[in-house]
């Protein structure tokens, strides 16, 4: 075979293997057998769309489950560019999360899970913006690539490609993309380069996974010729499961925890409909593959295989899977012998899992510590059982990447556990455990990947793993395990992670940006946290020369890996105002470490190490502020109480059960966090003492919420429609509405200069009406569009001010954004204020 190919079969195969779980599968009778049947289909479907939360659970659970398709979602996006409602991370951080909800989907509604490089660089109101930050020819290029590499018989399109302009520019391109590439995949001369890895390929068909939604009402979609579309019954229920096809779906979907789509199981009948768009059309529209050979006739020399395999099905006990085993092992032994294709490595290491199963054979590679470092040695714990009747032995084990081979030959006798120890030396050059998308600057449209062959793959890269050789009927095979760590907690038992290789020491500047108002000393603390024992060294913070830092060098010490150090410099900013990037870096011996660990560790997804250039944004700026009190409302999480600390704000956390008059006394003002009334449901009763709260004199800011979902429809004490309005153009300019108004001028001038420099977005779901209370104080509005002047809505209320916002003060004052930064403290600093002035503009 020649190289290229053998090199694209690994490929492909490596990207099977890493959507599989730390946690060990444990599948049922009921299970493997699903599983032996899927093993005898050849037929493949990838569904396409943007983002993370865009797919169709339930086309997908149907074709996997119910067709026994091999199913693969290519979400062009990681979702970077969404909200996070169970946690602070945004941007790439929320990219990590959200691509894990995607992995942990997969495994319950049995898809694959695929990405390009596109960054989700926030909403997007048409395809043409989309596909110019993205940089068009690139992730056409990964679209195909993705169809060369999976080679799917069938496309699904979620999202229409004739109709930009009516959803995110994201779902419109991704749909573009998809069309375009449909012939361009089996064209040689397109992206030649590819070539080395994967062949040219040409699918069958694509549809348009079309619904009602797309035709604004249910009515209209009842009402519609549906002669081109293809209805698919996917309201299933499988017995052997006890579960319908709509309740796999819905737990699948309620992965995506951190964009709030928990979701509840259907059942019944439940139609999905797709429009033929390109390739060979249906003719009897009974089945997505008619005219496709999903046999294993569709592979040279695989007819005997599928005959095998027909028979193992039709003879399995679910009460004895174990005596399917000779069966499956010769099985594998047909495959491995058939001539190389895309099947072959897919299948065969399906078939090795199923007899794993089938047998109760249980291995595992577990490290004594959860991190190490490069050039270290790695104490591995290892597990080897037979739990059945077949003749199994251990032949060898042999570590990566190191690739040292250890000889056992050791009979598994039924039920007896083998404990073995071994040690695994990692190289010095072994790569640090990392997303791998984000070890280069990329671009605000575009991840940056090096490696062609890396280019889709969903999670981490992990190198450390062992290879168990087991044989069965003097058939080898090898079973490929990923080092994990574990360890049993008193709450939740049993817990499993994955080993990281972590760098000998990692810092943070402990605030990410740093406002300074004068030429007075500011402590700026650094954590150094020890990725071994007994490491010795020096830090220095890395500032312009017109920034002034004592000490130059502080030495570090720490005895045991994974203790911590703070340590401080003392920094003094220059007269004039003016930004600076700081970088902490560790010196050991001649070795330069700048790099920040983020650990990301939520229940229902995979604990992630991310490792970023350790930074911090300092800011010299004449910012004015007054000292008022302020109380803060948590919503769905964001980073501005910390932001406000650093002006110089005393800022207090208060959950919802915790409002009364008497708590409030002690509050200048009080600030609700983003969704707040999305997600509190508590707030709902506490509207009138909020509102009593401001007649008293104080000032109330609630940022934003979405209009659907609020827990009351009481938000402010004036009449206020929210709506889905936004201005996603962050350079967008900015008209004042209202420019003598005390928020624009005091205690800071704000000039149009304060909205330059600005992230993602300058605001989202603004009011489209609102009582004539309100004064309007900014429009603005993205490229053809009609103003947008809910932006900032002040109202006076008693003696105090009411303020509603869409500004994204949650992105801009954690990025540092300096006017930002002054128009929140002149918002803030509203309570003193004289009469407001009486310029205002028609709602």
């Amino acid at each position: 075979m020649q190289k290229k190919n053998l090199l694209a079969l690994i490929a492909l195969l490596f990207c099977y293997q890493i959507t599989i779980a730390q946690n060990p599968k444990k599948p049922n009778a009921v299970e493997i057998y699903n599983q032996i049947q899927k093993l005898n289909f050849l037929g493949s479907v990838l569904y396409i769309a943007a983002h993370p939360d865009d797919e169709n659970t339930r086309l997908i659970s149907y074709l996997s489950n119910e067709q026994k398709a091999r199913t693969g979602y290519l979400s062009l996006t990681r979702g970077d560019g969404g909200q996070n409602l169970i946690g602070t991370q945004l941007r790439e951080l929320l990219g990590v999360i959200r691509t894990q909800e995607l992995i942990e989907a997969r495994k319950i509604d049995g898809g694959e899970q695929f990405f390009s490089r596109a960054n989700d660089f926030g909403f997007s109101k048409n395809p043409t913006e989309t596909l110019k930050i993205w940089d068009k020819e690139k992730v056409l290029a990964d679209v195909v690539w993705a169809i060369r590499k999976f080679q799917p018989d069938v496309i699904v399109n979620r999202f229409d490609h004739r109709s930009p302009g009516t959803t995110h520019g994201h779902h419109t391109a991704s749909a573009m993309l998809s069309v375009e590439s449909f012939d361009l995949a089996n064209n040689p001369t397109i992206f030649p380069e590819q070539l080395k890895f994967v062949q040219p390929w040409q699918t069958k068909r694509q549809f348009f996974n079309t619904s009602w939604w797309f035709y604004g009402t249910i009515e209209k979609f009842n009402a519609a010729d549906k002669s081109n579309l293809i209805a698919i019954q996917t309201g299933v229920y499988y017995s052997d499961l006890g579960k319908s096809n709509q309740e796999i779906a819905a737990l699948s979907r309620s992965r995506h925890q951190s964009q709030g789509f928990g979701s509840t199981g259907a059942r019944g009948e439940e139609t999905e409909y797709l429009e033929f768009i390109n390739g060979d059309a249906l003719q009897e529209k009974k089945s997505l593959f008619e005219g496709i050979d999903t046999t294993w006739n569709r592979v040279k020399g695989g007819k005997a295989v599928g005959v095998l395999l027909s028979a193992i099905i039709a003879d399995f006990d679910h009460n004895n899977p174990s005596a399917s085993i000779p069966n499956l092992a010769k099985a594998y032994s047909m495959i491995k012998g058939l001539d190389e294709n895309l099947w072959t490595p897919i299948k065969l290491f399906e078939v090795k899992e199923i007899i794993a199963a089938c047998s109760g054979l249980f291995l595992e590679a577990v490290a004594q510590n959860q991190e190490a470092t490069p050039g270290s040695t790695v104490k591995l714990k290892l597990e080897a059982i037979n739990r059945s009747a077949a003749s199994i032995e251990l032949l060898s084990i042999t570590t990566l990447p190191e690739q040292v081979k250890t000889t056992k030959n050791l009979a598994l006798k039924n039920n007896i556990i083998n404990n073995l120890s071994l040690d695994l030396k990692l190289p010095e050059s072994i790569n640090y455990t990392q997303p791998y998308w984000l070890e280069e600057k990329g671009t605000d449209g575009m991840y940056a990947v090096k490696q062609q062959q890396s280019i889709g793959i969903p999670d981490i890269i992990r190198d450390v793993k062992v290879v168990f050789t087991i044989q069965i009927n003097e058939i080898e095979i090898p079973f490929e395990r990923t080092v994990i760590y574990k360890y049993n907690d008193d709450v939740k038992g049993e817990v499993y992670n994955y080993l990281d290789i972590v760098p000998e020491v990692t810092t943070s500047i402990l605030d990410k940006v740093l406002l300074f108002k004068d030429t007075k000393i500011k402590y700026v603390g650094v954590q150094i946290k020890a990725g071994k024992d007994d490491i010795k060294g020096n830090l220095q913070l890395e500032l312009p020369q017109n920034w002034h830092v004592t000490p130059k060098t502080i030495p570090f010490s720490i005895d045991k890996k994974g203790t911590e150090q703070i340590v401080y410099f003392e920094v003094t900013a220059p007269n004039k105002s003016e930004e600076a990037v700081a970088k902490s870096v560790a010196f050991i011996g001649n070795k330069r470490f700048d790099k920040e660990q983020v650990i990301i560790n939520y229940d229902h997804i995979t604990k992630q190490q991310v490792l970023k250039s350790s930074e911090a944004k300092l800011i010299k700026t004449d910012l004015k502020t007054n000292n008022e009190r302020i109380g803060y409302i948590m919503g769905a999480g964001d980073e501005v109480p910390g932001s406000l600390t650093q002006i110089g704000y005393t800022v207090t956390l208060i959950k919802p059960e915790e409002i009364t008059p008497e708590k409030l006394e002690n509050f200048d003002v009080i600030m609700t966090g983003v969704r707040a009334y999305n997600t509190l449901a508590a707030l709902a009763n506490k509207q009138t003492i909020l509102f009593d709260f401001v007649k008293a004199g104080k000032t109330m800011l609630v940022q934003y919420n979405t209009a659907g979902d609020l827990v009351t429809g009481s938000i402010a004490p004036y009449p206020l429609k929210l709506s889905s309005d936004r201005v996603t153009e962050e350079d967008a300019e900015v008209r004042f509405l209202a420019p003598n108004h005390p928020v624009l001028n005091v205690p800071n001038k704000i000039t149009s200069t304060d909205f330059e420099g600005w992230k993602q977005e300058q605001g989202l779901y603004y009011p489209s009406e609102y009582d004539k209370a309100f004064t309007p104080i900014l429009s603005s509005n993205d490229k053809g569009e009609t103003p947008k002047n809910g932006a900032l809505l002040i109202a006076p209320y008693g003696k105090g001010y009411y303020i509603y916002t869409g500004l994204s003060f949650f992105r801009e004052l954690p990025e540092g954004v300096t006017g930002a930064y002054k128009l929140i403290s002149n918002i803030i600093s509203l309570k003193s204020t004289p009469t407001i002035a009486t310029q205002k503009i028609k709602p």
